[in-house]
């Protein structure tokens, strides 16, 4: 066959390496097959990157002459570089063979060749078979072919064999690093780094060849460490740096030098573990994966157990770091776990905690925002089999727990609570964990009972603690959390019920809690403060001087043990005053008031802690500023005035602003009782600044996304458009309801608060440029007097202490009225007779006797009405059939159907501001154009039907001049969305339906429409740019809501504060006929002088 052969060529065309051997165990960059020619040259392949499938494709093709080369000599070899590479590689495969037995005896082993052995040939395709390395089996297929002899018949270029001294002793090298893997015996180790040594020092700086030198020799030095027979990690990660510098991002080898540096780096963590180690790995592996392909056989041991893997479980064990690189590294773990990956539940929620951690040290709202967003992902991920779905409950509770105390939304409280339960059940009696819901779950519940009083919620909270604690004996990391959370219930219990026992053994566990908080211990300040305040209860209690001194010492030595701005110095202010106060109740030392009414000022202004706490220590201080008369009191009430704006202003809807604005108790008289503080010390000026700035807080709200800003433009164009622009997406986002879906709402919050502080920042620009520097804060009081310019403006005012009014004129000081022959209690009584007289006068017929009515009108204008007029006209001199503008306030409100006007024209405004900024809005008049609205037959069921709709508005359509551009909507086009436009579109509403007012949640009143009702949100939310004048013909349109009596909340003024200058309403339900004569009369009156239309 031989003979046969001569004068021909073979064709080999390499298909496949089936389970490439490794015998080194190190990560090759690539592998090639190299066949030698002769003894000066050799043929390669092209060096392919190692997949982490059993086959590797291959693909190469050369034609051999067969008379140069009568044998074949094969090697598979693996290659450390990809780009240029140093030496030859390891070899892992050898094959030799005559052609004669490759092609004629394919069916059979080849004798003598120990290396491998052919095992069949079909076709001429040829499979080699490896012998087995470590249980793996290694074949090479590749097919073979004899071509006839050509002109060329060498068609591959040949490497010569001839090499330098670097690259003999780099394959010396790796062949001693091989035997070593495979025989443990050291001296192959030690000649291998004997080598490799040799080689760098060939490789100076600037060498191309040096980053393949220094990656080789470390990595012998590595497994000599790993094996402890060399102990020079430093050095060996230092060599890895420097091959991983001469590599950059681009380079071929970037990312095994990357995976270099991880493994010595995890190797050096395994022996010390050192936090920054684990913390470069996880860092640098979140580099590595997206730099090896799926499919690679890098990517297979980088994401493995003993790379990525490994990372991500040691550093879930690591402790929480809080610190900003902490917290960038906890993100970069996340990251090495894609969804799917079978860590990122514990990824996520170990974020989440060191953001909530962060967030109780630093006070920023966005960190728990992200917490509880992390914290319901992995929720999501862990089904209630998973081992810790009920840590992330918890935790998640946790966080939603903790919100609640910054911001005071219930559904936050609500939901922790839901979740703890959730978490309990999944902790049965035996569990090994059972201790962590208990505790928490008797934390939420404390909370929820100091909130809602339920007797029931503190006696489960104490119940589920003491359980806790039994789960928590002595030794035990977290005894000291539940002793203190334990007495902070029982304390809780104290105040509500004044059970004695119970302060007691809080002061014990408090104390027993202390202890195991010695100096240094990070929650050491929050033992201090609660047996601080125990202690000035009990001091109250027994008046024993020690325990007061004491209180006050704890509290001190919390505050210098933190920063300035953590969010727990509030704590420490709030049990100071506390303390400080208790002994000035009892001794009556003037410096312990000072004292208090400092730290009452110092919580709250401390900018970390939640407005609910810091509104909540406001009204306490104004509460005790007004029991001992202290000069603080009015700026007690100012204080209290803004952090409820700024509280009420962090909601993204307009329904959480009305809970908002409801939830602390004593707030609804709050801007009455700060006026009747100032005007008891003579300052009727600030008196009417106070009581307008916390007076239809929700108007003023909305009203602050649609100010003109005419005067702004012309000053700076751009900042003027940024704004306008902001104002915009703000509107868009804050939504008119609150959603059930936890995880949507806590984004839409996150990107309305967002947005929010974008706003911000442009307003105090806007606040630096001459001329606006009072842009868009409260009125002061010469704002306030452009709503007199048309007649005086009465502001009547009732508290518990005196009932009165302030009158403002267009110049000149406020005067004021006292009306000592009327109390709170007395307007309580006559609003609930004349509702029940308004009842009965609305079902007798015309020639009736209307006597109580007649009565009650007449008390309303002898105790409130007559004092007024007296000073108009004697002082002011206010002449008859003048105009004044009445604008009553808390109690009053409910008595505007009962305010004659007498010899004056009287118009009724219930806010101020809203008439202010309604005349504002009209700086440019438009010609006027009418809108007739009628629905007198709404959809079946909705309401009944109204008969004279149709004839009023044809009376109305009759009456309006036809010089006016006029439009009539009424019938099938009264729908929802028609009349919307037609308000949008018109300057002058004339509107005549169903009136609705919804006492319980007022901004759910409506008028029905033909198909869906339009709503005090629908209006709110719509921009009415050239509004001018509404008619309300429909019943309820201005009755307000008793929640918040300053806030007025109804149709009427909700036309008013999007701009509408005048606005008649009804207070109660209107008769058909007299509607109709009502409306004719007036508009008769006002178009009578034709020729001024």
């Amino acid at each position: 066959m031989l003979g046969s052969l001569k004068g021909r060529s073979v064709r080999l065309e390499f298909i496949r390496v089936n389970n490439l051997p490794l015998p080194s165990e190190r990560i090759p960059a690539g592998f090639y097959v190299s066949i030698n020619i002769d003894s000066k040259r050799r043929w390669k392949s092209a060096v392919r990157v190692v997949s982490s499938h059993e086959s590797q494709v291959l693909g190469d093709i050369v034609i051999l002459s067969l008379h140069k080369m009568p044998k074949l000599s094969l090697e598979i070899r693996v290659s450390y570089e990809l780009s240029r590479m140093l030496g030859n590689g390891e070899v892992v495969a050898k094959f030799k063979s005559s052609w004669n037995k490759l092609l004629d005896r394919g069916d059979e082993p080849f004798g003598g060749v120990t290396s491998f052995s052919v095992i069949r040939i079909y076709s001429h395709i040829v499979d080699i078979s490896f012998p087995s390395i470590r249980g793996h089996h290694s074949s090479l297929t590749l097919k073979a072919a004899v071509v006839c002899p050509c002109n060329n018949q060498d068609s591959a270029l040949f490497d010569s064999i001839v090499e330098s001294k670097i690259a003999r002793k780099t394959d010396a090298g790796h062949e001693r690093f091989a035997t070593y893997v495979t025989s443990k015996t050291v001296s192959h180790l030690k000649h291998a780094v004997r080598y490799f040594q040799s080689v760098l020092d060939r490789c100076p700086v600037g060498h191309p060849d040096r980053a393949g030198a220094l990656t080789n020799l470390a990595w012998a030095r590595l497994e000599g460490y790993i094996e402890n027979d060399l102990q020079d990690i430093d050095s060996v990660t230092s060599l890895f740096r420097e091959a991983l510098a001469l590599r950059p991002q681009g380079h071929p080898d970037h990312p095994l030098s990357i995976y270099h540096l991880v493994k010595a780096l995890i190797r050096h963590y395994s022996k010390d573990p050192t936090t920054a180690y684990i913390h470069e790995s996880a860092q640098l592996c979140c580099k590595l994966l997206p730099l090896c392909p799926e499919g690679t056989h890098l990517r297979s041991i980088a994401a493995g157990a003993n790379g990525v893997d490994y990372v991500i479980r040691e550093y879930h064990k690591l402790p929480m770091d809080t610190s900003d690189e902490g917290i960038h590294v906890r993100r970069v773990v996340l990251e090495l776990c894609p969804l799917g990956n079978e860590h990122r539940p514990e990824a996520l929620d170990k974020l989440g905690w060191a953001f909530r951690s962060r967030f109780e040290q630093c006070g920023s709202i966005d960190d728990l925002d992200e917490s509880i967003q992390r914290g319901r992902e992995a929720v999501s991920l862990s089904s209630e089999g998973h081992s810790e779905h009920y840590f992330y409950l918890n935790d998640l509770a946790w966080s939603l727990w903790t919100r609640f105390n910054h911001q005071g939304n219930y559904h936050d409280l609500n939901e922790a609570i839901s979740l703890y339960e959730e978490a309990l059940r999944l902790c049965p009696v035996g569990h090994n964990n059972r201790d962590l819901p208990l505790h928490s779950l008797g934390l939420a519940l404390s909370t929820r009972f100091n909130q809602r009083s339920d007797v029931n919620d503190i006696n489960r909270a104490i119940s589920l603690q003491r359980e806790a604690l039994t789960l928590r004996p002595p030794g035990h990391p977290g005894r000291d959390r539940t002793l203190n959370n334990l007495a902070h219930t029982l304390k809780y219990r104290y105040n509500k019920l004044d059970v004695s026992e119970d302060l007691d053994e809080a002061i014990d566990l408090h104390r027993d809690s202390l202890q195991l908080r010695p100096h240094g211990h990070p929650l050491r300040h929050n033992a201090l403060n609660n047996l601080s305040s125990a202690l000035s209860s009990r001091f109250m209690h027994t008046q024993k001087n020690e325990d007061i001194e004491e209180a006050i010492r704890l509290c001190q030595e919390s505050l210098e043990a933190l920063p300035s701005l953590h969010p727990d110095r509030y704590f420490g202010y709030l049990w100071l005053q506390e303390a400080y106060l208790s002994r000035y109740s009892v001794q009556r030392k003037s410096p312990d008031l000072s004292l208090a009414v400092e730290n009452f000022r110092l919580a709250s202004r401390h900018p970390t802690q939640g407005f609910p706490d810091r509104i909540n220590q406001a009204m306490e201080w104004v509460r005790q500023a007004e029991v001992y008369q202290h000069d603080s009191t009015l700026e007690a009430y100012q204080m209290c005035l803004e952090l409820f704006d700024n509280h009420v202003m962090t909601r993204s809807s307009i329904i959480s602003r009305r809970e908002a604005a409801t939830a602390f108790h004593g707030t609804q008289s709050l801007p009455v009782d700060a006026a009747s503080c100032a005007i008891r010390r003579d300052d009727l000026r600030r008196a009417v600044e106070l009581l307008e700035q916390g007076r239809g807080q929700q108007w003023s709200l909305a009203s602050r996304l649609r100010s003109p800003l005419e005067d702004l433009d012309s000053t700076d164009a751009s900042i003027a458009h940024k704004f306008s622009e902001l104002s915009k997406r703000l509107s868009e986002v804050q939504g008119s309801t609150v959603s059930t879906d936890r995880a949507a709402a806590d984004q839409a919050e996150t990107q309305y608060r967002r947005l929010q502080a974008e706003w911000e920042t442009v307003v105090a620009e806007i606040r630096n440029i001459k001329g606006f520097s009072r842009f868009l804060l409260p009125p002061l009081y010469e704002d306030l007097q452009a709503a007199a310019r048309h007649g005086p403006v009465i502001i009547l005012i009732a508290n518990q202490s005196s009932c009165g009014a302030i009158i403002v004129s267009t110049s000149g000081e406020p005067l004021h009225v006292a009306l000592p022959s009327i109390t709170l209690t007395d307007l309580t009584t006559l609003k609930d007779r004349f509702a029940r007289a308004i009842r009965q006068s609305c079902r007798m017929k015309p020639g009736e006797s209307r006597k109580d009515l007649i009565v009650l009108l007449r008390t309303v204008w002898e105790a409130i009405i007559l004092p007024i007029v007296n000073v108009l006209e004697h002082v002011l001199k206010l002449k008859h059939q003048s105009r004044i503008w009445l604008c009553p306030t808390a109690a009053f409100t409910s008595l505007e159907g009962a305010m004659p006007g007498g010899s004056l024209h009287l118009f009724l405004h219930a806010n101020t501001f809203a008439l202010v900024r309604s005349r504002k809005m009209m700086k440019k008049r438009v010609r006027p154009s009418f809108v007739a609205i009628g629905q007198g037959q709404p959809r079946a069921g909705k309401s009944k039907e109204l008969l004279a709709v149709d004839s009023e508005i044809e009376l109305v359509r009759k009456l309006v001049p036809e010089t006016i551009n006029r439009t009539t909507i009424s019938g099938d086009s009264a729908t929802r969305a028609g009349a919307l436009q037609g308000l949008e579109e018109n300057t002058w509403v004339h509107l005549a339906c169903h009136g609705k007012q919804d006492r319980e949640q007022p901004y759910n009143s409506h008028f029905v429409m033909k198909d869906q009702p339009i709503t005090l949100l629908d209006i709110m939310e719509k921009d009415i740019p050239h509004a001018e004048f509404a008619f309300l013909s429909a019943c309820h349109t201005a009755v307000g809501d008793e929640e918040t009596p300053d806030e007025v909340i109804h149709l009427q003024l909700d036309c008013n504060s999007q701009g509408f200058k005048s606005v008649i309403g009804t207070l109660w339900e209107v008769d058909d006929a007299v509607a109709k004569h009502v409306v004719k009369a007036f508009y008769e009156n006002l178009f009578k002088d034709l020729e001024d239309w």
